[in-house]
């Protein structure tokens, strides 16, 4: 189940709002107060499901099918995730960016994956791949499947 976004969380707290007050001002039960708020749960939820945040769209709304990942590497350490998304969308539609950090350091590494439409994505690798990218040449391939991790630990 996914947690709730900060939409549904404010409607449900301004329905508990007036839950309170309209419900203070006349002799009721706490459990009459308590039902009304889950109630306003219920319809946070339903008013928040037609709206266009991203966190409400279906998986249909993408198919992963269209969607490839890119791997980008030898990228400058100063390249943040704007960057590099505005230079790939001119190829096609980009879906995410993300650029790779040392656990530790919480510096960049150097290289990151761009998921972005597969009619795109050979326009992309044939023009960036070696190109030159704020004085570095950027390395742009498709991406390798990563292996499944076992859980196990021998």
């Amino acid at each position: 189940m996914k947690s709730p976004n900060i939409s549904t969380i404010v409607i449900a707290a301004i329905f508990a709002i007036i839950a309170f007050f309209v419900f203070s001002s006349i002799t009721a039960t706490p459990v009459v107060i308590a039902v009304f708020v889950f109630v306003s749960i219920f319809v946070a939820l339903i008013v928040n499901i037609g709206s266009d945040n991203p966190q409400a769209s279906s998986p249909t709304d993408h198919p992963t099918a269209d969607i490839k990942t890119l791997y980008v590497g030898n990228l400058p350490y100063r390249a943040n995730e704007t960057t590099v998304r505005e230079l790939f969308s001119t190829y096609g539609s980009v879906e995410s960016v993300r650029l790779m950090k040392d656990k530790h350091t919480g510096k960049r590494r150097g290289f990151g994956f761009v998921e972005m439409s597969a009619d795109g994505i050979d326009k992309a690798i044939e023009s960036l791949n070696d190109a030159e990218f704020k004085e570095r040449t950027l390395k742009v391939r498709e991406a390798k499947e990563r292996p499944e991790r076992s859980d196990t630990s021998e």
